[in-house]
């Protein structure tokens, strides 16, 4: 039988959407293991095909959202994810892990600041798919909804940078409506590799059906949007796979 896709979870102090998020990855085919950060390895990482930064409040968000990971992350295994990267990985980061993966240097310029209410938004909200190519999003439909639940969402960019992210494909989801005060609506961004992806709402949090505040969405759907979500990155990481088997063989 062919080996499921293996998804590392990396767990920090303060971090609480993990097991939702493993839950996720199991039901769509991948093998998921959480991690303490303090027990991952680079041989751990590299055993891997896709790395994990699920939401939280990474040691309480003290500082700044996510600053405090990143530093930790940089120091003890910037270069073996970045090497991870190169190799062909896949990263993913929700919520607190998007700002994460803003500190780290592994999306577009840019960043994660306070909404432009001031406030911490908890709320469903519609989304719209802002390019044609991205892995995450593959079979989902043009248009959903998934949950948000952040104080620190409001994307920012160099001045016009957003815009051109928008152009280069870049921005993979953008909110249906302004609801934090993001750049170009942005919720969710994508690198070059198209195998970097950060967004802000939480598909981990709809996985099924009745994880919706309408009990009559969808009506007898098995599954929520989030479960399309993450059966996007397996399929694109199985596909993968069989792609440099066959040119290996070629």
């Amino acid at each position: 039988m062919e080996k499921r896709p293996d998804a590392l979870l990396l767990k920090f102090a303060g971090t609480n959407c993990d097991e939702e998020t493993a839950r996720a990855l199991r039901a769509v085919g991948f093998e998921a293991e959480i991690m303490p950060f303090p027990l991952v390895t680079q041989e751990r990482i590299e055993q891997a095909d896709l790395v994990v930064l699920a939401g939280g409040f990474s040691y309480g968000d003290y500082i700044m959202a996510g600053k405090l990971a990143q530093l930790e992350l940089q120091q003890k295994l910037g270069s073996p994810l970045k090497t991870f990267h190169e190799h062909g990985g896949f990263l993913l980061g929700i919520c607190n892990g998007f700002q994460i993966l803003m500190r780290l240097g592994l999306l577009p310029e840019g960043s994660l600041i306070h909404n432009v209410n001031g406030r911490f938004i908890c709320r469903w909200v519609g989304l719209e798919q802002a390019s044609t190519d991205s892995l995450y999003l593959a079979q989902l439909p043009a248009t959903f909804e998934l949950p948000i639940a952040h104080a620190e969402g409001r994307f920012v960019a160099p001045e016009g940078q957003s815009a051109t992210y928008r152009e280069q494909g870049h921005v993979a989801l953008t909110y249906v409506e302004d609801v934090n005060g993001s750049e170009e609506r942005i919720a969710g961004i994508q690198d070059a590799s198209r195998r970097v992806f950060g967004l802000m709402p939480h598909p981990e949090r709809f996985l099924y059906r009745e994880h919706h505040c309408d009990p009559d969405w969808a009506g007898d759907a098995e599954w929520g949007w989030g479960y399309f979500f993450f059966k996007s990155i397996h399929d694109a990481i199985v596909l993968k796979r069989e792609t440099t088997k066959q040119e290996a063989s070629a």
